[in-house]
């Protein structure tokens, strides 16, 4: 068989020579002692709600789909590792989310405890028994497994999921200022192999790693896995303004290719060859030091705080001068000292990313699972959370309410998941099959009612127990409901 001629092959560009074409592109762009103009953004306006309903807000996020979706696929899951299905459905994962929701709060040492007759919690162990819930947590699952041959998606297992509840966030209205930054979900395992990173400088050093884009009120509205050299397998192009990403050519060509403007902490490295004076001299200058130099309309700026930073703008600059408080050793008081205007503008936007991820540390799912991706769901769920609370809390202003703390509303939700979509309770006197109570018992109070998201939900409406009798006022005449047959009043 005759053989084919193989095609020339230039030979590859060293990294050697690419590192001195690039010194060579950088000696020649001049820089200058220039401050650049302010980018003004127009003003963001949100309509007021009729009113705000905890339950509703979550269900914005986490939406019955996702549900559907959870319920589908752990027994698809259970069928193929067991040879017959759990058999859950979405009631139930309600009830075990719900009961994740109340853990975060309600933190005890082992999963055990909260069923333990020392130590009973019936708040969480009247929902759902250990069994019950020990065989949900070790089934539950978020892809086909049958399905995912070939797929160059490393978090395939969760992807499902988080692809869901990007979408919400998306459908959240947001403002024209983001931040970028990346987030650590804690994992300390082995099983998930090199998806597992590790940062010195985070609290929580090895875990996964993800990307979010938020205001600075908190609010995620996108985020996406890090998985290495697949992470943007199906992504066209992200913005990342931490100094993991920064750098003169990402400036210029977000800037030309997407309008966008763009400041970022900067490795110097990255800075396009400005020529910003050596850290030790900055900081002989004192605290609140700076030195700048800007072309193509891109500023480098390097400012001495605690430790000298550098960052990139296009769309901020020097002017005008602001002032922060920093406390000096040598005084023992604190201090004026002065802060350009990009630090200032840096500080505020970027502080969304670390508001939402110190709120959802606070009440935090547990997640302790030998299967790597559960603490991602955990953390999922958790954002919802924190997600839904700052849109709560953005209506109640807007409305001028007082909003309930993350807590409470987190609370909240767990009661309503535990209730939504289920039967009411049998009310009225027991049946003859009953066995008579004994005199020395305690009469039993009647159930607590539910949070009004749920009493009012058009399914059963939850009546609320009292002694009055009448028909039920949130339905027309001629139209009877479970309330209504009851002969109770609401």
């Amino acid at each position: 068989m005759e053989e084919l001629d193989e095609a020339p092959v230039s030979p590859p560009c060293t990294k050697k020579k690419k590192m001195a074409e690039k010194k060579e592109k950088e000696s020649r762009r001049i820089w200058e002692h220039v401050n650049i103009d302010e980018f003004q953004v127009p003003d963001s306006s949100f309509a007021p709600p009729d009113s705000v309903k905890t339950f509703q807000y979550f269900k914005m996020l986490f939406t019955d789909e996702m549900i559907l979706h959870i319920a589908h696929q752990t027994n698809l899951y259970s069928a193929h590792e067991l040879g017959d299905p759990i058999k859950t459905n979405p009631c139930e994962i309600e009830d075990f989310l719900a009961m994740l929701l109340f853990m975060g709060v309600f933190n005890f040492p082992a999963m055990e405890d909260y069923w333990h007759p020392a130590s009973r919690f019936n708040l969480i162990a009247d929902i759902m028994p250990k069994r019950r819930f020990t065989l949900l947590q070790c089934y539950i699952h978020f892809n086909d497994n049958q399905q995912c041959d070939g797929i160059p998606d490393r978090f395939y297992k969760i992807w499902p999921l988080f692809e869901m509840l990007r979408k919400q966030c998306l459908l959240i209205p947001s403002t024209y200022k983001h931040s970028v930054d990346e987030v650590m979900v804690s994992y300390k395992g082995t099983r998930a192999g090199t998806l597992r990173q590790y940062f010195a400088n985070k609290p929580d050093k090895w875990g996964f790693k993800v990307f979010c884009r938020a205001r600075s009120s908190g609010i995620i509205h996108g985020l996406l896995l890090y998985q290495g050299p697949s992470t943007f397998f199906n992504v066209d192009l992200i913005v990342f303004c931490d100094n993991y990403f920064t750098s003169f050519d990402l400036v210029l060509s977000l800037h030309a290719n997407l309008s966008i403007k763009c400041i970022g902490t900067v490795r110097s490295n990255r800075i396009g060859g400005a020529h910003l004076i050596e850290d030790e001299e900055l900081m002989k200058r004192g605290c609140g030091a700076l030195h700048y130099k800007s072309t193509e309309g891109v500023l480098a700026v390097k400012w001495y705080d605690n430790k000298c930073v550098t960052l990139l703008s296009n769309a901020s600059g020097i002017k005008p001068l602001t002032s922060v408080q920093r406390w000096s050793k040598d005084a023992k008081v604190n201090i004026a000292v002065q802060c350009p205007s990009l630090i200032a503008a840096y500080n505020q936007d970027m502080s969304g990313i670390h508001l939402s991820d110190m709120l959802v540390h606070l009440y935090k799912t547990p997640a302790k699972s030998q299967r790597w991706y559960f603490p991602l769901f955990g953390y999922a769920l958790d954002l919802c959370i924190s997600n839904s609370w700052f849109v709560y809390k953005r209506d109640c202003d807007l409305l001028k309410e007082k909003p309930m703390p993350l807590k409470m509303f987190r609370l909240a939700v767990a009661h309503s998941l535990k209730q939504v979509n289920k039967p009411a309770p049998r009310v009225g006197r027991p049946s003859s099959a009953s066995p008579p109570q004994m005199s020395c018992e305690k009469k039993r109070l009647p159930p607590r009612p539910p949070q009004p998201d749920i009493r009012y939900d058009n399914y059963g409406h939850w009546p609320l127990h009292t002694d009055n009798l009448g028909r039920c006022s949130l339905c027309p005449k001629g139209v009877s409901c479970a309330s209504s047959e009851r002969g109770i009043a609401l």
